[in-house]
């Protein structure tokens, strides 16, 4: 058994899941590249706000934000266009919204993956009216399957199979979150 798989085994209790798409390891290393790429893209004296897009992207946002060297301030949306499938529904509802002024602020969307973009094209604009300084998207995940995406992530972690997959926040009905690597599930 290989130190992959036994990995696998002991955060999912042997459940057949399939295989780790992206290893803890090779997570860290570039969520802490991400970080600096973001700190160095703003001035000194940029006012930034991470919005993290929740479920999926809360702990690659907890660790992203310990790899901005610099101040920073955080809140969060709630939508969702997913319910318990793992296809989007291709409508979103948006369940909170930030109450952080965003005005003359940089905003940086926090998101765990980009697929069908349907979230991001509904969100961005919402953000956007509010006169933020700029908008940029930070996505650990990106599948570059939409077709109609309007908000391209300035900041990608990896370019991700079009597959279902689950771990490092990312879910399956809210399970499997808790998993420190990306996998993808048998089907």
């Amino acid at each position: 058994m290989t130190a992959a798989e036994r990995e696998f085994e002991e955060y999912t209790g042997g459940e057949p899941l399939g295989r780790i798409v992206y290893s803890a390891s090779e997570i860290a290393a570039r969520v802490a590249g991400m970080g600096a790429e973001i700190a160095a893209a703003y001035p000194p004296d940029a006012d930034i706000l991470l919005l993290g897009l929740l479920k999926g992207s809360f702990v690659f946002l907890g660790d992203l934000v310990r790899q901005i060297r610099r101040p920073l301030q955080v809140d969060f949306l709630v939508a969702s266009s997913y319910g318990t499938g793992t296809k989007s529904s291709g409508s979103v509802e948006l369940l909170y919204d930030p109450r952080a002024p965003m005005a003359g602020r940089h905003i940086i969307i926090v998101e765990d993956i980009v697929d069908s973009g349907t979230t991001l094209n509904q969100l961005c604009g919402g953000i956007a009216d509010r006169d933020p300084a700029s908008v940029e998207i930070c996505a650990l995940l990106h599948k570059r399957i939409a077709p109609d995406l309007e908000w391209e992530p300035r900041w990608v972690g990896f370019d991700a199979p079009n597959e279902f997959l689950v771990g490092y926040g990312l879910d399956h009905g809210e399970d499997f979150r808790h998993l420190p690597f990306i996998a993808c599930p048998r089907t």
